[in-house]
């Protein structure tokens, strides 16, 4: 559901006239259906051109293309309601509680997908294979999968450096030159201590690969890719369970596709398998 995850990642940073639009296609996106752009111009008090302009804030060509999108996260959404569908309260048995979570990780994991495209992970591989370091940054729940992230790209024989404190991230980063790369992962775009790594590899002409939601952000704005991860907003319970499952799908298709890349990476994953294997039965 790109087109509904895109409006609402953008909501707080848009125009009155955006806002107009966004809440319009959000509370009635069938009314869409039947709707020009000149007729939704008029029916949200809006102009023509503040139409188009939405259409391509959201990264589509134009009012077509996103009346497109949001048919199709209308039918999604229809389809999910006749699922088990809300946020999981404390009164929830263990079958509808862990139902919820199913459909809410599914839900997270389709939005990511669907907001990203296969050059920018085409690119990042490129990134991350030709780094002489790759410094991986971010707080709470993103340096634990940034910990995950580095993990597996040193079984690939990758050098990446993974610290929790912001200040220990931020000292590696000032070491750091245009051979070297920055894989920053901030759900919001915008924590503080990635926001500075990530200014401080752009002083010393250091390629960034940004993880954050989608739109402009201190963070994406200022990386050479843009990857994006999306939490389910309506479940705010669990939204940091969400936010990491979706970080996390990032990641492993990153690793993948480095995989997939590289008959040499392939061996050295086989290796450090071996190599454990050997120890756990000693």
């Amino acid at each position: 559901m790109a087109a509904f995850s895109k409006i609402k990642a953008l909501r707080g940073s848009l125009s009155s006239s955006e806002e107009k639009l966004a809440g319009y296609i959000l509370k009635s996106p069938a009314a869409l259906r039947d709707l020009s752009s000149q007729k939704l111009a008029s029916t949200v008090g809006v102009s023509q051109s503040s139409v188009v302009k939405f259409a391509q804030k959201l990264k589509y060509k134009g009012y077509p293309a996103l009346k497109l999108a949001v048919m199709d996260d209308l039918k999604n959404v229809e389809t999910d309601h006749q699922k088990l569908h809300g946020s999981i309260s404390v009164d929830d048995d263990y079958e509808t509680m862990s139902s919820k979570l199913l459909q809410s990780k599914i839900t997270v994991l389709n939005q990511t997908k669907n907001l990203n495209d296969s050059a920018a992970f085409s690119q990042s591989v490129d990134l991350l294979r030709g780094a002489n370091r790759v410094l991986i940054t971010g707080l709470g729940g993103s340096a634990l999968v940034g910990k995950d992230f580095a993990f597996k790209l040193q079984k690939l024989g990758i050098m990446a450096l993974s610290e929790i404190d912001g200040h220990a991230q931020l000292a590696i980063a000032s070491t750091l030159n245009e051979n070297d790369l920055v894989f920053a992962l901030s759900e919001s775009g915008a924590t503080r201590e990635v926001v500075n790594v990530v200014t401080q590899a752009n002083n010393n002409d250091v390629p960034v690969i940004s993880v954050t939601k989608f739109g402009d952000t201190p963070v994406s704005v200022n990386a050479k890719v843009r990857l994006y991860s999306v939490a389910e907003e309506a479940a705010t319970r669990i939204s940091s369970i969400l936010a990491r499952t979706a970080q996390e799908f990032v990641i492993d298709i990153l690793f993948i596709a480095l995989m997939q890349s590289s008959g040499e990476s392939r061996s050295l994953l086989e290796k450090s398998r071996d190599v454990v294997a050997q120890f756990r039965n000693n």
